[in-house]
């Protein structure tokens, strides 16, 4: 029987293109497995670019291992006109990064978790983070949205990461909207 995560996203990185959500989920395990005592961090976020006569948005997905390396992948979805408001489009790039997250049931966490749980004495982490491209400077046009986005990834049970340590979507997902 086919799950609503292989109907829903294609994934993609520089090594592997139509990757389902399964496939994506076994190269996080695979990566994790190769190094079970680690410090890892699953991250999700999403940016937004207005074009022409569309806006891309980007999702990243990347597990890091502080110090020793990353595994990360992409998800494209376009909207065939130009998003001009910003907290629709912020609010619609929380919306993509939440589809994700939601993939990741607990089910799923629990597995990620079962990696490092028998190396936690010897300081192994895992946590889990959304990312969400928006800034609180003063200058930031964005910042008026910080709380409400904030809540919504909270409210997925994710550590929310705001601009300056949103690079998953800031700087990673950013790469591919243009």
């Amino acid at each position: 029987m086919k799950s609503y995560s292989d109907d829903c996203c294609s994934f993609q990185n520089l090594q592997e293109n139509g990757m389902s959500f399964d496939h994506v989920f076994q190269r996080i395990v695979t990566f994790m497995k190769s190094q079970p005592d680690g410090n890892y961090r699953l991250m999700v976020g999403t940016d937004s670019q207005v074009h022409h006569k569309q806006t891309v948005f980007i999702t990243g997905i990347a597990i890091l291992n502080e110090g020793n390396g990353v595994w990360a992948c992409i998800r494209k979805v376009v909207v065939p006109r130009q998003m001009l408001q910003l907290h629709e489009r912020i609010s619609y790039e929380i919306s993509l990064s939440e589809e994700i997250v939601s993939l990741f049931t607990e089910e799923r966490k629990n597995q990620l978790i079962e990696i490092v749980l028998p190396h936690l004495y010897q300081g192994a982490t895992f946590t889990m983070e959304g990312h969400i491209d928006i800034g609180a400077g003063k200058k930031n046009k964005t910042r008026k949205f910080v709380k409400e986005m904030v809540a919504r990834m909270e409210a997925m049970g994710v550590e929310p990461k705001i601009k300056p340590d949103a690079f998953v979507a800031s700087s990673y997902a950013n790469r591919y909207t243009k």
